[in-house]
């Protein structure tokens, strides 16, 4: 934690709450300021979870009256199962059973941190409307409490929180602190939220609208139409990447919508896509994406509207990266591989520049985004190329090269560019192509081949005899000859292609 933060938790009111032999061994196990949950399930041993550890007490087993004694001193769950301590950022979930009964309950240590949003700070007062993306439990709506804040208090916005859950604000018709001078609307159930984010907007004239967990069209459709009237949007989603959001139907029109279209063969060669395609239908809702990676790292897609652009068209995202260190210092990096964000420096040790000559590869038909992908992760010397004036090899789908007698194809092929044909547009089929074009499937076929020799050979030491291997092509054949004669052992082929193998005989076979 850098030195501008600080904390608030109000714990001694969630321990005021839970009975005298729980709440003894929640003080006495283990750093109170680390403390995340405490949880209860009838008949099951007390679990308490600090950051980065559980402990589970087999010694102390939840009893019925345990759960009354915490429900007698909460307010009424809501439709969510949820209920908050009044004047805290605490939350008690309830886990009922069939007939309705609460057997179980998790008791959430709710902070308000302040000084969370320094990464982010410069984006904020931009004034352009931000989604927040990331895991449960990073710090989403730890942000909202204080872009709420900093937005009232030091700008002086009208700022009104939509709260479904009082999560952000805490239980109770007296909002938390946390969030400043911002307003607080409380939702009566969650299936409500977006009528009463239009309520909001239409009653109360805000500037900013923040809200947490966007997580339906319908939602969806009320922030569009809180962004066409000119209010400043702050939320969060489902989703902990701006891909997750494009693939999710629910949710993609925060990001303008997708549609599908025909391309003509040319324009379908220069994206290097197939000729149905997808295409963004409108404007975000959102103008910049931030996706909390962890607590101290952030990526800002600063545009919204090229990056789906740019993802729908098979290219790699390129976000900026931001990163805090232990003293506090951030750090910017620019147009950096999103597939190596876990840690940089790793990455850049394990991964070399990949060696020998570059093979400059056009994709026909085929993602752009999931070849660049293959490449760094086979960590090969490729680039990718947009026109076929330019390319060594081309890697394609079967569709395709069934019409390429008068297309690019047919012409790349009489110049005698090699064209490599895929059966489908994934993953694992373009690393498959990428492979046969360096040679690397040949070196693993060749390696479990000699593997397989080693086995036969320790059985025919134990048991005598001969051994038939599975078939293989010429090449591979040929290298286990020479490592079977290399051994001291005789082999031949056996067989008619593409069934020809080698039979290994034991050394004292009348033929060695």
């Amino acid at each position: 934690m850098t030195k501008q933060e600080k904390i608030t938790d109000n714990i001694q009111e969630l321990l005021a709450i839970l009975p005298e032999k729980i709440k003894y061994q929640v003080i006495s196990k283990g750093n109170i300021s680390e403390l995340l949950e405490v949880v209860l399930d009838l008949g099951r041993a007390l679990e308490i979870r600090w950051t980065g550890e559980t402990l589970r007490l087999d010694e102390i087993t939840i009893s019925q009256e345990d759960i009354d004694r915490i429900l007698e001193k909460v307010g009424q769950f809501g439709d969510d199962n949820r209920v908050g301590i009044e004047k805290t950022l605490h939350r008690i979930s309830a886990i009922r059973n069939r007939y309705g009964k609460i057997i179980g309950l998790t008791c959430r240590v709710g902070r308000a941190v302040y000084g969370t949003v320094d990464l982010i700070r410069d984006i904020i007062e931009k004034e352009k409307s931000i989604l927040i993306l990331g895991r449960p439990g990073i710090g989403k709506t730890t942000k909202l409490r204080e872009i709420a804040r900093i937005l009232s208090d030091e700008f002086l916005k009208r700022v009104i929180v939509i709260d479904t859950s009082n999560e952000i604000a805490g239980d109770g018709d007296i909002p938390h602190p946390a969030i400043g001078h911002a307003r607080r609307m409380q939702v009566s159930t969650p299936l409500k939220q977006e009528s009463v984010m239009i309520e909001a907007v239409e009653n109360h004239m805000p500037e900013v609208v923040i809200i947490d967990e966007i997580s339906t069209h319908e939602e969806a459709l009320a922030a569009r139409t809180i962004a066409e009237r000119g209010v400043m949007l702050i939320a969060t989603a489902h989703g902990q990447t701006l891909e997750n959001l494009i693939i999710n139907p629910s949710l993609c029109d925060l990001v303008g919508g997708i549609q599908t279209v025909t391309l003509s063969d040319e324009e379908a060669l220069r994206r290097g896509t197939q000729k149905s395609v997808q295409e963004r239908m409108a404007e975000p809702t959102f103008d910049i994406i931030i996706e909390i990676l962890d607590l101290d790292r952030v990526a800002i897609h600063k545009d919204t509207a090229k990056a789906v652009d740019d993802f729908l068209r098979g290219n790699i995202l390129h976000p900026q990266i931001r990163m805090r260190n232990k003293g506090g210092t951030i750090k910017i990096v620019e147009d950096h591989n999103p597939y190596s964000l876990d840690n940089i420096k790793e990455v850049e040790k394990l991964n070399p520049k990949p060696q020998g000559k570059i093979i400059r590869i056009l994709p026909y038909g085929i993602s752009r985004n999931k070849l660049e992908k293959a490449i760094v992760t086979l960590n090969l010397p490729a680039r990718i190329v947009r026109h076929k004036e330019e390319c060594d090899s081309v890697i394609t789908i079967k569709n395709y090269d069934n019409k390429s007698d008068f297309t690019i194809l047919g012409e790349l092929k009489a110049k005698s560019i090699p064209i490599h044909v895929i059966k489908s547009n994934t993953t694992s089929q373009i690393t498959s192509a990428l492979k046969e074009i360096f040679g690397l499937d040949k070196n693993e076929k060749e390696a479990e081949a000699i593997e397989e020799v080693k086995k036969a050979i320790e059985n025919l030491n134990f048991y005598g005899g001969f051994y038939d291997l599975s078939p293989q092509d010429a090449f591979v054949r040929r290298s286990q000859h020479k490592f079977v004669k290399d051994l001291g052992f005789y082999a031949e082929s056996i067989g008619n292609e593409p069934y020809r193998r080698l039979r290994i005989f034991e050394k004292s076979d009348d033929k060695n």
